[in-house]
């Protein structure tokens, strides 16, 4: 049920709200997606996240929003995330709850395969209807290492039926996260980032195994593998300063399940900018008795 990304370790707001803050700066990503082009109703994905911390409150907030479509089926997600930030050994761990509302809809020239008109599980003139949703995160990262652990649709809500589609229901379904990834220097100008992102509804788990290489940490070329869907190939371009970076970058998933006869595979750019946000150094003033 969740709109699926290449560009995971640029986009883990969205997966862990225990991320938010976590990085002491600023942050706003975009990202689109467009995915199995060429397949008629092939999903179309639009996310802005952006999340800062905020010391007075010993933590971050985060905003997240979706709009998904595939083929007549559409959803809008809006998020707002809260994560608590403890120091914990040589890095920083986020305890994040995220709440917000997600709006499903349906339309489309509906056509029974058996030919009787008036099927009430299918919402021949459109269908819309909202429900609310929770999420839960873990997330902890040092300079080199980070791990997460999170579940979105905690309380597995349903879209409420319309009359007179009475027949026609969607129940969103707990899903669970696992993330990880290391950094570490191979060359005096080259990095290693290898990562992972496990999936699961409890019903089916799928794997993303990836690894980029960063060179003068300005350019980034790397390769990811989706278990049973598809092998995905990543380059991006960082500038910026002590105070701010800003990120492009695109990837193409060559599609390996069958689908593959079907579709020319999958494009994603990727917009970022993140602001360092440094805490103001305490002032202290001392008088000596000697020159009073």
């Amino acid at each position: 049920q969740e709109a699926q990304f290449s560009h995971n370790k640029f986009n883990k707001l969205s997966k862990n709200t225990g991320y938010a803050g976590t990085s002491q700066a600023f942050c706003a990503t975009l990202l689109y997606r467009q995915q199995w082009t060429g397949f008629p109703g092939a999903p179309k994905t639009f996310l802005f996240s952006g999340d800062a911390t905020i010391n007075a409150i010993r933590g971050g907030i985060g905003l997240t929003v979706v709009s998904d479509q595939l083929g007549f089926d559409k959803s809008n997600i809006f998020k707002l995330a809260y994560s608590f930030n403890l120091p914990v050994g040589p890095g920083v761990l986020g305890l994040g709850l995220e709440g917000g509302m997600q709006q499903k809809s349906l339309s489309g020239p509906w056509v029974a395969p058996d030919g009787i008109p008036g099927d009430l599980a299918i919402p021949a003139n459109g269908i819309s209807n909202t429900t609310w949703d929770l999420g839960f995160g873990a997330y902890y990262a040092t300079n080199q290492l980070y791990f997460g652990l999170s579940s979105l649709h905690l309380p597995q809500t349903a879209f409420p039926t319309v009359a007179p589609y009475t027949k026609y229901s969607f129940d969103m379904v707990r899903h669970y996260y696992l993330m990880a990834g290391y950094e570490f220097p191979v060359a005096s100008s080259i990095d290693l980032k290898p990562s992972i992102l496990a999936k699961s509804d409890a019903s089916s788990t799928q794997l993303d195994v990836n690894v980029l290489g960063v060179w003068n940490r300005m350019i980034w070329a790397g390769a990811s593998y989706r278990l049973t869907d598809a092998i995905v190939a990543l380059v991006g371009y960082q500038g910026g300063n002590n105070k701010m970076t800003w990120k492009i970058g695109y990837s193409y998933d060559i599609t390996t399940s069958t689908l593959k006869d079907y579709s020319s595979g999958s494009h994603e750019i990727l917009l970022n900018y993140c602001f360092k946000i440094e805490p103001k150094a305490k002032v202290q003033s001392h008088q000596n008795v000697r020159f009073l």
